[in-house]
């Protein structure tokens, strides 16, 4: 039993690391085609080279993201199958399909970013900008994908489990399209952007404090700024509207959530604190808050662990901390939007003085940071909130976990190699970054493409 635990342990700390960083250049994958077809249009319709070059740089940086994300996300499919294989053996036809939708997305997405970035001067413009259309559709279809079976892990459906364990009466679409699904795809579908617009946004933030006060780099800043600015406004509206399932569906991820020990009506909003001995310590409370956010009115009941079995509840301060880190960095990301919208009014008639404000350029830095921080921990509330169960309420966590020794050598293998790609990746897109800087108007290789001299020689003899 204790070998159990400890394998256990190391599958779960395996699976973080691999989801946590997975997650983020998935966010690359999914919002960053929508900022370059932005730019890439601006630079057709107004003729502007500076937004063209944008776009083209941007292309090049997204095809490494991409190609990262690719191997850390087939890891991540193998560990699915590896480390829980009693949730795979028994749900494999449940959820089968959304994970073979997710691969042909896959291969689209990849297609169409060939395509892209092979078409600079090969096809007509119009025509070369709609080859990013398919890029966010497969994006925007393939998260669908893999939120459709997350989503199913928290409200499990399209099926029936007879009492000695056996699965029957599949249906993969019911299963798909779970109760879940539209608020957690929501969720993430816009913190795709926030993260995306507010990484991209510091980058740029960062070249303007040392002095690059350029166009280009403000068009690099503003568009993938107010991307994430607006869709950060959004976010609480999606999140509110997700986290109302809970009070019904996930009343204990909820108490861990709320640090709910009591069940109660009128239920008092928790900031802070910790639960210790089954007491809530060193916290703030604001009276009937709770029920009215977590259930739409001061009488809403909020289950307590008080009616929750032990051996079913969440770990509350980890869960408790997550949430309340996630929102705390959401409304900062908000306040930072908001100091940005009120320099653009103040400064209307000349928009650039709004980078003149080298704590507005720090602030932005930040907000890439805890853009982040946000997701992650929004995906620690979502993950731990849901434990014991890997599929809520019919399959615990302990019972899906491989029965082989040896995950902890497997996650310390995943270390180095997550370690090694995203030195790599840093190494490749900074020594991109140098070249632009140092030479703007020149144009780095295609990866796989052919050469410069190359390219000049085909165009001289046609």
């Amino acid at each position: 039993m204790l070998l159990a635990a400890d394998e256990l342990l190391a599958a779960r700390y395996q699976m973080a690391l691999s989801l946590g960083f997975h997650i983020v250049l998935s966010c690359f994958g999914v919002a960053f085609p929508a900022m370059i077809y932005v730019v890439h249009r601006r630079g057709i319709r107004n003729d502007d080279h500076d937004a063209l070059l944008l776009a083209k740089r941007w292309g090049k940086a997204a095809a490494v993201l991409f190609a990262v994300g690719a191997v850390s996300g087939t890891i991540l499919s193998f560990e699915m199958g590896l480390l829980w294989p009693g949730m795979m053996s028994a749900y494999g036809d449940v959820i089968g399909l959304p994970f073979a939708l997710e691969g042909i997305a896959f291969f689209l997405e990849a297609i169409f970013i060939g395509i892209y970035l092979y078409g600079w001067g090969r096809l007509r413009p119009e025509v070369h900008l709609r080859t990013l259309i398919p890029i966010m559709a497969s994006g925007l279809f393939g998260t669908f994908c893999i939120l459709a079976v997350n989503a199913w892990m928290n409200a499990p459906a399209g099926f029936t489990q007879l009492p000695d364990g056996t699965v029957t009466d599949v249906d993969p679409v019911a299963a798909m399209f779970n109760d879940a699904l539209w608020g957690q795809f929501t969720h993430m579908y816009v913190a795709t952007f926030i993260v995306t617009g507010f990484l991209t946004a510091s980058v740029y933030a960062v070249g303007m404090l040392r002095g690059r006060r350029d166009r280009l780099h403000r068009i690099g800043f503003t568009v993938p700024f107010v991307f994430a600015a607006a869709f950060a406004v959004v976010q609480p509206f999606v999140g509110h509207v997700m986290g109302g399932r809970l009070i019904d569906e996930q009343p204990s991820k909820l108490a861990a959530m709320e640090l709910a020990t009591e069940t109660e009506s009128r239920a008092d909003l928790i900031i802070g604190g910790f639960l210790r001995d089954g007491e809530v310590v060193g916290a703030i409370s604001i009276p009937d808050i709770g029920s009215l956010i977590a259930g739409g009115s001061f009488d809403a009941v909020i289950t307590g662990f008080d009616r929750i079995p032990e051996d079913e509840r969440p770990p509350a301060n980890i869960v408790h901390w997550s949430f309340q880190i996630m929102l705390a960095a959401g409304f900062t990301m908000i306040g930072i939007a908001a100091w940005y919208v009120w320099r653009r009014r103040r400064h209307r008639d000349d928009p650039d003085r709004v980078f003149d404000d080298p704590w507005l350029l720090r602030a932005t830095v930040i907000a890439g940071i805890l853009s982040v921080v946000a997701m992650e921990a929004g995906w620690i509330t979502t993950e731990v909130g849901r434990q014991p169960w890997i599929v809520y309420g019919y399959m615990r966590t302990e019972d899906a976990v491989t029965s082989n020794s040896g995950v902890w050598i497997s996650l310390a293998v995943m270390v180095v190699v997550y370690t090694s790609m995203a030195f790599a990746a840093s190494k490749v897109l900074l020594g991109m970054a140098r070249r632009w800087r140092d030479d703007p108007e020149s144009d780095l290789p295609t990866p796989y493409g052919p050469s410069g001299v190359l390219r000049d020689r085909d165009e001289v003899e046609a």
